[in-house]
């Protein structure tokens, strides 16, 4: 297949598919190293308030013992002011304070990430996440949260023990407001949810499909950013992460842990990020055509200085070929 450039049908954005370009990363893939466990006693989260940490914001407990806890991160990116902040200027530009939450998922078993947990034990992490979720909902003060995982120290990560983050700010993010503006776009003028459009195209072609039930699917997308991008999403039209069903949750993560573990089995463990997209906190009736979904990205490929200097992504993986690859 000769290279291809692809318009994402939401953000309006080109990205190139150069599968000419594989044959190099695929053998990269086959070379990397054994993941390194940090060891336990240097860990400063087998002992969360010894270690410094505050009192917890929730704590799920299971025979007296704690397996998880939501915390405010010691070195948050954002702080809770008990303030709505305005926007600002300095000179020519538009400023605020970083006022909002930054919390930490902490659970209790040092090595087993997300997808070598028992369906119970990763079910809970995104129960608490929507408990959490659900407590900003009366603050007026916030307009977003995101939650998302970094696994391992190319995604992010720059502690070995698994955690997740929460953070909740008074902006919308300019990534999901592209996503929110393109989706809004593309309901007016077609009266149709764009994510529902590309499910129904990709449940057709059945060529990009990772992982499907009766609930949710799992597939890799026609445009595709990154090498092996999937995204997981319910069948049905949903807008609010916050008010998904303990059934509807209990699939998603069966999806999204099919997923990570096909990485550990066909790509070698690779580092990698995921995050949930999901409507803003506030203006609920305004972005009700939006699917909210979460974005898995592997980290086996570097951004250069084309795409740094176009902002046109390449891939090198077609999409078909990640899911032949992967299953």
């Amino acid at each position: 297949m000769n290279s291809q450039l692809r318009q994402d049908i939401v953000s309006g954005d080109w990205i190139a598919i150069a599968p000419g370009r594989a044959k190099a990363h695929l053998q990269a893939l086959k070379k990397r190293v054994k993941r390194k466990i940090a060891p336990v006693r240097t860990c400063p989260f087998e002992d969360l308030q010894k270690s410094g940490h505050g009192k917890p914001i929730l704590i799920y407990q299971d025979a007296g013992d704690w397996q998880l806890q939501i915390i405010q991160n010691r070195y948050p990116a954002f702080t809770h002011e008990n303030k709505c902040v305005s926007i600002g200027t300095d000179g020519p530009y538009a400023i605020t304070e970083a006022a909002g939450h930054h919390d930490l998922i902490v659970t209790r078993d040092h090595n087993r990430n997300f997808s070598q947990l028992d369906s119970l034990a990763a079910t809970q992490i995104f129960r608490a996440f929507r408990e959490r979720y659900q407590m900003f909902l009366s603050d007026q003060c916030l307009a977003y949260a995101s939650f998302f995982h970094n696994w391992g120290p190319t995604a992010g990560a720059s502690m070995y023990h698994p955690h997740y983050q929460i953070i909740a700010t008074p902006i919308i993010p300019p990534d999901v407001m592209h996503s929110l503006l393109g989706s809004l776009k593309y309901s007016q003028t077609h009266s149709k949810c764009v994510h529902c459009v590309m499910l129904e195209w990709e449940l057709t072609q059945k060529k990009r499909i990772l992982y499907e039930d009766d609930i949710v699917v799992a597939y890799a997308p026609f445009v595709s950013k990154n090498p092996f991008e999937i995204r997981i999403y319910p069948k049905k039209h949903s807008s609010y992460f916050e008010e998904v069903s303990d059934i509807l949750l209990s699939h998603i993560v069966m999806a999204l842990q099919y997923t990570l573990q096909r990485y550990v089995k066909k790509l070698r463990d690779p580092d990698y990020n995921f995050f949930v997209h999901t409507a803003p906190i506030q203006d609920k009736k305004k972005y009700s055509m939006y699917h909210w979904h979460i974005e898995v990205i592997p980290k086996v490929t570097t951004n250069a200085g084309f795409e740094l200097g176009t902002g046109i992504e390449i891939n090198v993986i077609d999409p078909d070929q990640a899911v032949e690859i992967l299953k």
